[in-house]
């Protein structure tokens, strides 16, 4: 009997034992999900962002929304649920922290370019630039509400005051061969992609390998590039501050970088201060 109590007592001990030292281990946040509202140009790269955190934080999900500035602002200017704020301009960021929305300062962490893709069958038959301003020539953009809508305008306004063999109305010429405004950039790279344009304004990021298959780009003479600022803050309504920071840091690390930059995006010095 002695002994059958020394063994019950034995394995008691060794079950408390066993219980202390699984409650010292730190356990993942089961069930957390970090919400990003980003940009759509932003798909490719924040996607691959989204699974290196999760793969090291377990038990974290990242759930974007990706879509035109212009709309996710106007979703968290009305309350939805988002943890983060990513923007293809620094005028929708402003917009949000004008309205309250935005907790600390905004960084931006990447720079873009645009460029004018034509689908590889080119049904215009367009071998220049400037030809993108011929009658008939049917020309998509992003609406003027949105980042890649405003800077494609400008960048038609400066092509127009360069010369050469760009008229002094080419940003007119090319306006009146509009044929749709998109409310997301991704909208105007598939236009192009199934030929239902025949020309189309994007970020250079937009240009990945698959869609670098089925179209063919131009680039914008340097004199008449825009760059795209893109800034990213956490929300004043975040639940998962943490979450966002670990995000915000691997945006900032080197790796994080790299993602971007694999996208033809180019990122700004780090802050060394």
């Amino acid at each position: 009997m002695k002994r059958m109590s020394a063994v019950l007592a034995f394995l008691f001990a060794a079950a408390l034992a066993a219980t202390s030292l699984s409650a010292s281990k730190p356990k993942p946040a089961e069930g957390t999900t970090l919400t990003v509202f980003a940009a759509a140009s932003l798909t490719e790269p924040f996607t691959e962002l989204g699974r290196m955190l999760e793969s090291s934080h377990p038990g974290l999900t990242v759930r974007f929304n990706f879509a035109g500035s212009q709309q996710l602002a106007a979703q968290i200017d009305q309350n939805a649920d988002a943890d983060l704020f990513a923007s293809a301009d620094e005028h929708w960021m402003s917009f949000l922290v004008d309205h309250g929305k935005i907790e600390g300062e905004p960084r931006v962490f990447a720079h873009n370019e645009l460029v004018v893709i034509v689908p590889k069958s080119n049904p215009a038959r367009i071998q220049t630039l400037p030809e993108i301003s011929k009658r008939g020539v049917k020309v998509v953009l992003g609406s003027p509400s949105t980042p890649i809508g405003i800077y494609s305008r400008g960048v038609l306004q400066r092509m127009g005051a360069l010369g050469l063999d760009y008229p002094s109305n080419f940003a007119e010429r090319v306006l009146a061969n509009v044929v749709s405004e998109e409310d997301n950039v991704k909208s105007v790279v598939t236009k192009v992609q199934i030929a239902e344009a025949d020309a189309g304004i994007v970020y250079r990021s937009d240009v990945t390998d698959p869609v670098a298959r089925v179209v063919r780009v131009f680039q914008i003479p340097p004199k008449a590039q825009v760059v795209a600022n893109y800034p990213i803050a956490p929300l004043k309504s975040s639940i998962h501050g943490q979450e966002a920071r670990a995000f915000l840091n691997l945006l900032a690390s080197k790796e994080g970088r790299a993602v971007i930059e694999r996208y033809h995006m180019t990122v700004p010095e780090p802050d060394k201060h």
